[in-house]
């Protein structure tokens, strides 16, 4: 029977140790050939574009152009390769861009050898590959309740909160009346996940629901 091809690989890492220890990784194992390394995301583009390779295991915060703008021009090319993310940072917000810009993959540097042989086996086929932290960040993520928008009246109510008003001075600035102040401010409490006046402003900027004053 003949063996199959190798499946071509690009390293892609700034860390010019920590390249070396994937290909030394890598070096032993017959189904996978090590074609090309690059120390930048720029570098990666221009050098998966000419080699054309199976899968090419990206860093995320690298110099000149970081792994998720990298694998988003890499997987816009004509070239068919798979990007498998192989990076220490495990935050929802370093993955989900990641996965938007169309990584197939993100595993983290304490991944075993024979893990990372499958996963880039798995990518090569079209697979999915998540290091089971990330599986799990992402179920996490998805399983978190929408957030229920505020109303017109509510916001209103809350910027005069922010603006350092009372209830009784929030009521006179609205035309309502007090106790109508506090059922608004209780129901934005419950929307927001929050008990007191201060931490519902603060939230409320920070998701961009409320202008900064």
């Amino acid at each position: 029977m003949t063996p199959e091809p190798s499946l071509r690989v690009v390293v892609v890492d700034d860390h010019t140790v920590m390249r070396a220890g994937v290909v030394a990784l890598l070096a032993s194992e017959p189904t996978v050939e090590i074609i090309g390394e690059a120390g930048d995301g720029r570098a990666a583009v221009d050098l998966i574009e000419r080699l054309r390779p199976d899968v090419a295991l990206i860093d995320l915060r690298m110099p000149v152009l970081d792994g998720a703008s990298a694998t988003a021009e890499i997987v816009a090319g004509p070239a068919p390769t798979r990007v498998l993310i192989l990076t220490t940072y495990d935050t929802d917000e370093e993955i989900e861009r990641a996965v938007e810009a169309g990584a197939i993959g993100y595993l983290l540097k304490d991944t075993t050898r024979e893990q990372l042989v499958d996963a880039i086996h798995s990518a090569a086929r079209g697979e999915t590959v998540l290091a089971p932290r990330v599986a799990e960040r992402l179920v996490a993520r998805m399983r978190r309740p929408a957030v229920v928008p505020l109303t017109a009246r509510e916001v209103d109510v809350l910027g005069a909160v922010a603006d350092g008003l009372s209830n009784a001075e929030i009521g006179r600035r609205l035309v309502i009346a007090e106790a109508t102040v506090k059922t608004h401010l209780l129901r934005v409490f419950a929307k927001l996940d929050v008990s007191d006046r201060t931490h519902a402003v603060v939230v409320a900027m920070q998701r961009g629901l409320l202008a900064r004053r």
